[in-house]
Parts: structure tokens; sequence; C-alpha cells
């Protein structure tokens, strides 16, 4: 077991309006961080919650015709219910509102008003609403709008409590300098340091009642309630007992990473550690900032009206997938795309293609020989070798990619394993030893292709924890503890003498809901043959050849000759009938590189359609396909 500690923070959530996909990625992000350092044995604290004071909750409520308590308490429910659709599992939910968060910051204030770190004083400058942000006339462009949001600011002069914050400019610049994990990734580091070259103002914490009531009220004046940001921030802290549970506090602080979009790097980046400092409170060990996700090049925004619902692509595609989409697809710092083809794209490629045709075929195979028990291996050669080696180096590339929060990372190492479990299976072609009744080396490669699903449902868990514990039970493995990612550093056998079991396919491919229309072909002339039974070239190229690949392959019922297969052709795909059976199983026609007639009309063969028709060549009770010298993309003309 771990003696190492693991404390991961989300941003807190604003409850003016409903969570969506950059709310539910940056909570994604945090509970599979967390649920691989609880399966390394580390002990863990995942804290998310809500931001439920400031101005933009108030005028949500108005607008809704309720009171600010109100707003906060309804809209909470949608985030509590959304983490729970996303099994999020998070060990605190913490809300501002809560009275014993609301009483440490009090607490925090009156320290720092008694050690003259907060002051009162007249106050000019342009605030922005929807980013509760104050700035001054030389940050904003020349119609007065936000820097950061671009909405319009109001002019407000006032007076207001102020924390001193300028007195650790260069104290934060020198500490940024000499820890270069602090802020993550180093170009945010960098775009701090930039902000930090300009003077560094006192930092205003307090809104007169008279503008905004809804907020903490100031301990030592009741006419003012504290800045939404200052408020926020203190969660980090509150939610683990500071200045409640001594304890506690010391068992998870400093935290191990505090994730947070680049849109508030600022607030965690220069307000959050002056803050600290002035408490005489450690450091953050990390503070991660990811990018946006987009649609096209531009930013999901509710005003746009292009913010997509996370309950939406769940519902459609499956949670697990949505979960490895995100993790997959954004690398940590940039911003990354987010679209239905892209989605389709990956998941087809990595889950249903790669993951889920090896699972299909190690059970298949498994099933078919020795009733389902997965065998005792013998002596290992040079494929198993080379199988084994990138397994284990996807464990030490995850483990790498954990302590730098790089999971996308970690996850290319793994479907890199995947994918030469797949080259395995080709190479040492399973159902060629069953024919030849080769026992001993069938039950050797049948136990390493399981071994390799065991590790890869493990390595994969904490992203998909639902399908991959469909699949650790497939394999017929019941004990909670054998999920651990520190049993992969066990040399043990516990697979063999285990009995399998028949899954349904862990990742159906999503087909696409219209097939791009096939170029029609000009009619050419038509012209007679030189010579009996020879025809011209016109004829020839009138028979469009074009490489596929097989996805998909089953036996079609009550007949022993035909194989149903889903194939490739470039972006489309299609279904086509072939006569095969008696010479290839399903298992092997997987990740088959084919050519197919492609401009074949498509015909019902036993009332299936058919779009093409395969090569192959016979030569009488004998019959092999016509492969591919290599790779070349699907859809490549033939001839």
């Amino acid at each position: 077991m771990s003696s190492e500690k693991f404390y991961v923070t989300t941003p807190i959530y604003y409850v003016n309006d409903k969570p969506h996909i950059g709310h539910a990625y940056t909570t994604i992000v945090a509970d599979i961080l967390a649920r691989y350092h609880r399966s390394l044995g580390d002990t863990t604290f995942f804290l998310t919650g809500t931001d439920e004071h400031g101005q933009k909750v108030q005028k949500a409520a108005e607008e809704h015709g309720m009171t600010p308590q109100q707003q906060c308490d309804d809209t909470v429910v949608r985030f509590k219910e959304l983490w729970r659709e996303l099994e999020i599992k998070n060990d605190k939910f913490i809300r501002t509102t809560d009275d014993n968060h609301k009483a440490v910051v009090q607490e925090i204030m009156q320290d720092l008003y008694e050690r003259d770190l907060i002051y009162k004083d007249e106050y000019k400058g342009f605030y922005c609403v929807p980013c509760e942000r104050f700035f001054t006339k030389k940050d904003l462009d020349e119609k007065l709008c936000c820097p950061e949001c671009q909405r319009e600011t109001q002019e407000i002069i006032e007076s207001n409590y102020f924390f001193r914050m300028s007195n650790y400019q260069e104290w934060l610049i020198e500490y940024i300098e000499t820890h270069p994990d602090f802020i993550q990734p180093a170009f945010r580091a960098n775009e701090t340091l930039g902000f930090l070259k300009k003077p560094l103002g006192d930092l205003c914490v307090s809104r007169p009642k008279a503008r905004l009531a809804w907020g903490i009220e100031l301990p030592f004046d009741k006419d003012y309630v504290c800045y939404v940001w200052f408020d926020a921030l203190i969660n980090y802290i509150s939610g683990i007992g500071y200045r409640r549970d001594d304890e506690m506090f010391k068992k998870w602080w400093p935290a191990s990473c505090q994730l947070i979009g680049k849109d508030i790097l600022t607030t965690h980046t220069v307000y959050w550690p002056a803050m600290l400092k002035a408490m005489g409170i450690e450091m953050p060990q990390s503070i991660l900032a990811h990018g946006w996700w987009l649609v096209g090049r531009t930013k999901m925004s509710k005003s746009i009206g292009n913010v997509v619902n996370p309950m939406d692509m769940i519902q459609k595609y499956g949670l697990d997938a949505f979960r490895y989409f995100l993790m997959a697809e954004m690398t940590m710092g940039q911003d990354a795309s987010f679209t239905e083809d892209a989605f389709v794209a990956r998941y087809n490629s990595d889950l249903a293609n790669d993951l889920g045709n090896l699972t299909s075929r190690v059970v298949k195979m498994t099933l078919r020989h020795g009733n389902g028990v997965i065998p005792q291996p013998g002596e290992l050669t040079a494929p198993e070798n080379e199988l084994n080696a990138a397994l284990d180096n996807a464990v030490v590339e995850m483990e790498k990619a954990l302590k730098t929060m790089r999971v996308n990372q970690g996850l290319d190492h793994i479907m890199n394993a995947v994918r030469a479990g797949n080259r395995y299976m080709e190479q040492t072609a399973p159902w060629t030893l069953a024919k030849k009744g080769e026992t001993g080396r069938l039950n050797t490669v049948l136990y390493c292709v399981a071994e390799a699903l065991r590790k890869i449902s493990i390595l994969l868990d904490p992203v998909m924890p639902d399908k991959m514990t469909a699949l650790r039970d497939a394999l017929g493995i019941k004990e909670a503890g054998e999920g651990h990612l520190d049993t992969l550093k066990q040399d043990k056998n516990i697979l063999s003498g285990l009995q399998m079991h028949d899954l349904d396919a862990l990742f159906l491919r999503i087909k696409p809901e219209e097939q791009k229309p096939e170029k029609k072909q000009k009619k050419e002339k038509k012209s007679e043959p030189p010579g009996e039974g020879l025809i011209t070239f016109d004829e020839f190229f009138n028979t469009q050849l074009k490489t596929a690949k097989v996805l998909e392959a089953e036996k079609v019922e009550d007949t022993d000759k035909l194989l149903k297969l889903q194939i490739q052709v470039g972006e489309e795909e299609r279904q086509l009938v072939a006569g095969v059976a008696q010479f290839y199983t399903p298992e092997e026609m997987v990740g088959k590189n084919i050519v197919i007639v492609a401009n074949l009309k498509p015909a019902k063969i036993r009332g299936i359609k058919s779009q093409g028709m395969l090569l192959a060549a016979k030569d009488g009770k004998d019959l092999k396909l016509i492969t591919l010298d290599g790779d070349i993309p699907t859809g490549s003309s033939v001839g």
C-alpha cells in the first residue's frame, strides 16, 4: 500500500445556470485522477462544489423571480445530479453558502483586517458583472469592454475594502520562477509572469450592500459583503478543515493538483497565492490550467448557443465512451474542438475497432476452444515478449502521465498496447493453431491475450469503470481488488482456470446516419472487343476496385458458406456478404485489408443487403483472399 497522499480540487461552479461540458470536463479529469491514485493505493481526497454568492447569482435570482438562496438551492441540484450521471466519486461537495465556510471566510478577513492587510479606501474603476472583476481604464479597450469576456463594463466610484496584494508581487514572481511545477503547463506560468510585469495593485475584497446584498457579510463592517472571488477561493482550505480540524487540514494540505480553466488563471495564480502567503499557509503543489472546448474555432458560449449538453452525448453514446473521448481528445493545457464527427471517429477507431474487436476475438476464441476455461500457458516466445513489453510500457507511461496530470498521454500508450494485442492475434493466428491441433501453443496464445485484456481493463478502469468491470467479469474475475493498478506489477498467474463468460459487444460501432452518395460514373461508349473473350481498357476501368478493411464479421444463420462483413472503404462503411465461411472464421476476417469491387450494384443475399464483392483466388478446394502487401488507406484505387 502506498504512503502517498493526493488531494485534487476543481473550481467551484457558479449556480447562475445549468452545468455544461466545460464543467463536466474539469470534474471528470479530477475524478479520473482521483480514481487512478486510489487504484495505486494513495490516500486520496477529491473536493468539488458550487460558488453561490455574487452579482451573477443575485441577477439570475431576480430574473427567475426567486431569492438568491432559492436560486442556489434549485441550481445546485443540477450539478449534483449531473455528477451522479457522470459517476463522479468526489469525497466532498462544498457550497459557499454552508455555515462552516462562511464562518471561516469571516475569521480570515477579520485576522487580515486586524493585521492591517485589509484597509478601506475610495475606489474608482470599471466593473464587469459577468466576470465580477474591477479593471482600470488602461486594462480596457477604447470601448471600455472587459478584456476577459469583451462585454461592456460599468464605471463605479465607491468606498471599499482592499487586500494589500501588492505586498506580494516580488515574492510571487520569485516563487513562480523557482518552482517550475507550480503553474502548469509552463506557458501558463509565463502568462502569469507577464501579468506580473505590470505593477500589481491591491485587490478590492468588498462590495457595498447598497449595490450587492448577496454575499458573506464582513465581520468588521455590516454595510459590506465579501468579494465573491475572495470568498470562493477559500473553499479549497475550508473544505478540508482549516480553522476547524487541524489534523484533517494537515493531512491534506497542500493540494496536490488544483484544476482550473485557463480563463480563471489570474485569480488562481495571483490572487490565491497572495492570499495564502498573507495567511501563512503553504502553496499548493500544482495549479493546472486546461484549455477550452471549442466548436470549430469558436469557444462554447451560452450567448452564442453552441454549448454541448453532456447528457445529450451520454444518452446517445454511453457514459464511458463520453469520458474516454474527453480524456483522449484534449491535450492538457491546449484547446480542443468538440464535434460529433470527431467523437464518432475516435469512438469507432479506438473503442470499437481496436479494443472492442480485440475483446470479441479473445472471448469467442476462448469459449470455442477448451469450453471457455482460460488455459495454462506454455513457453513464451518472441511474439509474447513483444506483447508483454507493450503492456509493461503502458503501465510505466501511465504512471509518468499521472505525475504530470497528462492522462491523455497515458491513454495513447494504453491504446498502443491494445493495438499490439490485435497485431499479436494476427501474428499468432490462434484459429489456425486450432485447425492444426497445436493445443499447447494455442493455450499459450489464449492465455497471453486474456492477460493482456486483464491489464488493459485495469489501466482503463478509472476512465471507463463500467465497461472495464464488464470486461473483467467476462474474464471470470470477481475479486474487486484485482482491479487495482498495483496488481499489474505482481508477476503471478491469476487467470488460468477461470471460466470466461460471453458478453455483448463491448463497444458497438456507430454507423453513419447518412452515407455519402457514391459519385456517379460517366457512361462510357461501348466498343467491340478486339477478340473473343477480350475487353478494352475502358471496359476494365468500368469496374472500380478499391481497398477496404474488415471491421466486423459474423456467420449468416442457416448457412455454412456465408459471412456478413462490415467494412471500411475510405470514409464510408458498407456491408457485404461473402462466401468464405468454409475457409475463414469471423475472427480471422476482422482486421484484414482486402480488395473489393466497389461499384457492384447492391444485391440481397439470404435477405441481407450486400454492397460489393471481395476478391479471392480459388484453386480446387482451397481459397485465399486477395490482401494487401503493407498498409495503405482504405478506399484507395486498385488497378
